[in-house]
């Protein structure tokens, strides 16, 4: 009777050894999938920050070409109705 009872302590520790075994070998993997996410994450944070910082200046030199191309386009403006009020007073 005492070695069926020995067995079937020693199948229970087996189990509860296998078990935690387990459990130790999902925690090691799920901090190591955490790891990885993280790097991921920061990895990903890292490039929305430069093509933010892309986008700024990519904005920031766009207006500067605008206000170009208007004040090139009044100067012509004032180019064309000088040489219209020329022409008018010619006639």
């Amino acid at each position: 009777m005492i070695e069926i009872y020995a067995a079937i302590l020693g199948a229970s520790i087996g189990i509860a050894g296998m078990s935690f075994s387990g459990f130790t070998r999902r925690t090691s993997e799920s901090r190591e999938a955490v790891i990885r996410l993280s790097a991921g994450l920061e990895s990903i944070a890292t490039k929305l920050e430069d093509l933010h910082q892309d986008m700024k200046s990519e904005k920031v030199q766009a207006n500067a070409d605008r206000r170009e191309i208007y004040e090139r386009l009044n100067d012509h403006g004032n180019r064309l109705v000088a040489l219209e009020n020329d022409k008018a007073r010619i006639n």
